[in-house]
């Protein structure tokens, strides 16, 4: 397998049929730019991939000769439960495309472990208990960067997972974790993912984090995708730049290409134009 698909189909074939297995990307940017509804939609592909291929010819086409598509897929949330991500999906994409997509794909709530030191209510996170020996074992928990690196052990060899968001680790009261720690998790993460062989997705939303830390995230993964906004007269357009990227950058430099211009469908996450050196 020498690429992993995004699920965003002009990006694949730009970049010779997706992400090279292995890699770490950082999806960063401004609020309602465009990072979330691509991390939707790579998941949602990607599941459609195995789950319904009719469906995903109908919306992606066929997958580059170089790449092929991931086994599984796995989303990660720290604060949501999947009924909360569907929703959301569906507000991004089609409904049909979502429910089909998202079948074939492992959810993976860790709000237990992420509230269960916070002063939130366990009755607002957690399912009930049946009996007291259910409630013993909610209280031997693992903290939430443990029950992230198990998750990830587990499944992500060979697989697209999405992380959404590692902005939740940053001040976590559950693991009381130092900004320090926060970059060389993901830089464990990278050195992880070069023996798995997968392609993680990792979600951040760029105006939570100052100019200097946001760099040390970007240092510290091995592709990061940058969505903003543009303003022309009275529009405002979505745009996605490739911020750096191993084994990527540089075959959009061959094409002169500087920034794309994005939009949403019913497909979720698109480019819509290319922009080049001119």
């Amino acid at each position: 397998m020498d690429r992993i698909p995004f699920g965003i189909r002009r990006l694949d074939t730009t970049i010779g049929g997706g992400a090279p297995p292995g890699s770490v990307v950082l999806l960063s940017g401004e609020a309602g730019a465009g990072a979330r509804e691509f991390m939707y939609t790579a998941a949602i592909m990607n599941g459609l991939a195995k789950g319904d291929p009719e469906l995903f010819d109908l919306y992606y086409g066929g997958i580059d000769d170089r790449a092929s598509a991931p086994e599984e897929v796995h989303y990660i949330s720290f604060t949501s439960e999947k009924r909360q991500v569907n929703r959301e999906m569906t507000l991004a994409m089609d409904e049909e495309v979502v429910e089909a997509g998202i079948d074939n794909m492992s959810f993976h709530d860790l709000s237990p472990e992420y509230f269960r030191l916070s002063p939130v209510p366990r009755e607002w996170y957690a399912e009930k208990t049946a009996n007291i020996s259910d409630l013993g074992q909610t209280q031997d928990r693992k903290t939430v960067t443990e029950a992230l690196g198990d998750r990830l052990t587990s499944h992500a060899a060979g697989n697209v997972v999405v992380i959404d968001s590692i902005a939740d680790l940053i001040g976590s009261r559950t693991d009381s974790l130092p900004w320090s720690d926060i970059p060389v998790l993901l830089k464990g993460l990278s050195r992880a993912a070069y023996e798995w062989g997968g392609l993680i997705l990792v979600h951040i939303n760029q105006e939570t984090l100052g100019a200097e830390k946001h760099g040390q995230l970007v240092d510290a993964a091995d592709g990061t995708l940058l969505f903003e906004w543009e303003s022309g007269g009275s529009a405002r357009a979505r745009t996605m730049v490739v911020k750096q990227f191993r084994g990527v950058l540089s075959r959009i430099e061959d094409e002169n290409i500087v920034r794309f211009e994005t939009e949403i469908g019913d497909a979720g996450f698109d480019i819509s134009d290319v922009r080049k050196i001119r």
